[in-house]
């Protein structure tokens, strides 16, 4: 891959590659929408180190003619805080949203979310605030936007609250979804019942109108899952599926047959996993990263940092999410993210998947690399079990 943005064809039948060009030394948290015009967008947040003010939102688009990724736009820019895990949402009327977080130096306990929009990707309105943080906690999204059966807007929220010391770490954020009757003029909060410890909630509709959601949980051991039947407006308690988590994102989407495919990094905490103590501690000026002790008698739960991000993997369900089975693995590594230094190479995770099918059936991927890069990957056919791996 000499040439930055180029798709190039692989090794592997029916997988093609590139690495999104970027003038930042680290980048992280891809999400997708195709723009009007059948355009592929990435976006994702870069800058010197998540957490740092320098930290700002890019777009890059996929060229359907030359298949190149083309030289980022810079779509935020505030001095004082870091502006992370963008969300770029194609609405039905045509406009083009975009939405992401703001916090400083890791204060994501009040965090709040701003957007900006467009109607053709090129020129935006001004930055402004959408939702604000509250005596709830900070707000932060990662996932996608859900246009749900009666027309409304979907977009999945987690609440950051501080610990009994006045610190974010994670222990205490809880779910919900934020929902729009009119276009995003408005939006109406439902929580998630008994969530406590499960974020990155990603919404799927299924084929007999039910929403599935899958989580995120912050104890790195099980994807857990939810499910609405009154389109988002309750949710069961969230469930563990069984399927191994590392406290670290995962995107799955509904293929154009019903099936499901979920991106995800299999691996789970182990008594032996060392340890950081959050993810800003490099920034915080907390401890460094350790193998902590286990907790004393009573002592709450605390969310595990620093399970490796490795492998990177696919799995299906042909029975909207109750039985899964694993497709192989996307990219392989030792997944070492006890640091979020990207700049000597001393990160090495896999995360952070956004995954969306085009029209053709094409399955889009794009991860974050070591932190260094976000790396795109389509793959034209998805193997069938008994058949060759995706990546040997």
């Amino acid at each position: 891959m000499t040439e930055p943005g180029r798709v190039r064809p692989t090794a592997q039948p029916g997988r093609w590659e590139a690495l999104i060009p970027s003038p930042c030394g680290q980048n992280h948290a891809a999400n997708f929408a195709v723009l009007a015009g059948g355009e592929l967008a990435c976006v994702w947040f870069g800058g010197t180190q998540e957490g740092l003010p320098d930290t700002s939102i890019y777009m890059s688009r996929l060229s359907t003619a030359t298949d190149l990724w083309s030289d980022p736009v810079r779509l935020s820019d505030d001095p004082d805080r870091s502006e992370q895990n963008p969300v770029l949402f194609s609405a039905p009327d045509g406009g083009l949203w975009l939405f992401y977080t703001a916090q400083r130096l890791g204060q994501q306990d009040r965090a709040f979310v701003r957007y900006r929009r467009s109607d053709d990707g090129q020129s935006w309105t001004e930055p402004a605030v959408l939702f604000e943080a509250s005596s709830a906690g900070g707000v932060f999204i990662r996932q996608p936007v859900t246009v749900l059966a009666d027309g409304s807007w979907l977009l999945p929220i987690f609440r950051c609250r501080p610990d009994s010391a006045g610190h974010w770490n994670g222990d205490d954020d809880s779910s919900a979804v934020m929902i729009s009757r009119d276009r995003g003029a408005s939006w109406a909060e439902y929580e998630v019942p008994d969530s406590k410890g499960y974020v990155h909630m990603n919404v799927v509709e299924l084929a007999d109108g039910r929403l599935l959601a899958l989580f995120r949980s912050r104890w790195a051991d099980d994807i857990y899952a939810s499910q609405s039947a009154n389109l988002g407006r309750t949710w069961s308690p969230p469930q563990p599926t069984g399927w191994p988590n590392n406290n670290s994102s995962i995107q799955a989407v509904r293929l154009r047959d019903c099936s499901l495919v979920v991106v995800f990094n299999n691996s789970r905490a182990t008594a032996a996993t060392p340890r950081r103590d959050s993810l800003y501690d490099e920034i915080t000026g907390e401890q460094s990263p350790r193998s902590p002790a286990a907790a004393p008698a009573g002592r709450r739960r605390r969310a595990v940092w620093g399970t490796p991000r490795a492998p990177l993997s696919l799995a299906m369900s042909d029975d909207n999410g109750r039985r899964w089975r694993i497709l192989g693995d996307l990219e392989v590594g030792d997944g070492y993210c006890l640091t979020n230094n990207s700049r000597d190479g001393s990160n090495r995770e896999l995360s952070y998947p956004a995954i969306h099918q085009t029209s053709d059936g094409s399955l889009h991927i794009a991860f974050t690399y070591h932190r260094q890069v976000i790396k795109y990957v389509r793959l034209r056919n998805l193997p069938q079990a008994g058949q060759a791996p995706l990546v040997s």
